[in-house]
């Protein structure tokens, strides 16, 4: 695993739009989840964005490392290619609406996606129940039988 490449925000008072997909991919978990997750993840965890206009946590991961996960978006969003995410300055850390629940380092703004991962997996069976197997749930579509006017018994049209 190459080593991370040196990387901080914004230094201003600016919030900037940045892509993802090259120093870092972002991985949103709705506040309901990532609340836990983050002492769960303590010291092990890197930086993190908490965005109370969308009622989420972003946490920082190596580019690639959260592909395939599997998991639901209601539990979660990975950020890659072809995505920005709002950052906001370094220094902000309390009464805003987009600020670093963690901030980052020179030296630490990336977590861990295993890790990350497993915290996760952790807060979804405490605040929703355990799954009822390992993995993603299955998505379902419903594919009935056309429905046709005779399905509702005698037309009520008038000739």
């Amino acid at each position: 695993m190459r080593p991370a490449v040196p990387w901080l925000p914004p230094a201003g008072t600016t919030i900037e739009l940045t892509a993802a997909g090259a120093i870092w991919d972002a991985v949103r978990v709705p506040i309901r989840y990532a609340r836990g997750m983050l002492d769960r993840l303590g010291r092990d965890g890197g930086a993190v964005i908490e965005d109370l206009y969308s009622q989420s946590l972003y946490w920082l991961v190596r580019p690639g490392s959260a592909d395939g996960w599997g998991l639901s978006p209601m539990y979660v969003t990975i950020l890659g290619e072809n995505t920005y995410v709002a950052v906001p300055p370094v220094g902000r850390t309390e009464g805003y609406r987009l600020q670093w629940a963690v901030p980052p380092t020179a030296t630490r703004y990336l977590t861990p996606a295993d890790a990350l991962h497993a915290a996760l997996d952790h807060e979804i069976q405490v605040v929703s129940g355990p799954r009822p197997f390992p993995g993603p749930a299955p998505v379902t579509l419903y594919r009935g039988d056309p429905i046709t006017p005779a399905d509702f018994g005698p037309s009520t049209e008038r000739p």
